[in-house]
């Protein structure tokens, strides 16, 4: 037969001491610090920003090629990016444009960009300032 446990007794003490509900928050807490993290988010966003594609004269920021962009609590960056379309001729160029414009930012330890094409990219994916860049209002 198993010895049932007091719910009043010793354990109720453990749970509710401080340490315990510290101890207990910890893994729950990101290394980072939620300043650096929006640091870092921005200046990931002012960089890739920086990246032009050549035939349209808007950053792929704002053209919506970006799709995802993973930081790592070790600064290591994994982007999903995509092009305006599948033959695009700098396909295998903007990829390191990516990673080069991350690379900049201080701190970032690495980059990776991936060439996704799932969703397929759409104008509507673009912001309204690239719309208005571009006359599609």
């Amino acid at each position: 037969m198993s010895e049932m446990v007091n719910p009043a007794g010793d354990d109720a003490t453990i749970s509710n001491s401080a340490t315990f509900a510290e101890t207990w928050a910890e893994p729950q807490t990101a290394a980072l610090p939620q300043a650096e993290l929006d640091r870092l988010t921005e200046a990931l966003i002012t960089a890739l920003k920086t990246v032009f594609d050549p035939e349209i004269p808007v950053d792929v920021y704002e053209l919506g090629l970006i799709y995802k962009v993973d930081l790592s609590d070790d600064k290591d960056v994994l982007i999903d990016m995509t092009l305006t379309a599948p033959g695009c001729p700098v396909a295998g160029e903007m990829p390191g444009w990516i990673e080069d414009a991350v690379m900049r930012v201080p701190g970032i330890k690495s980059a990776r960009a991936n060439l996704v094409f799932d969703p397929p990219w759409d104008p509507s994916k673009m912001s309204d300032e690239a719309k208005m860049a571009l006359n599609m209002f």
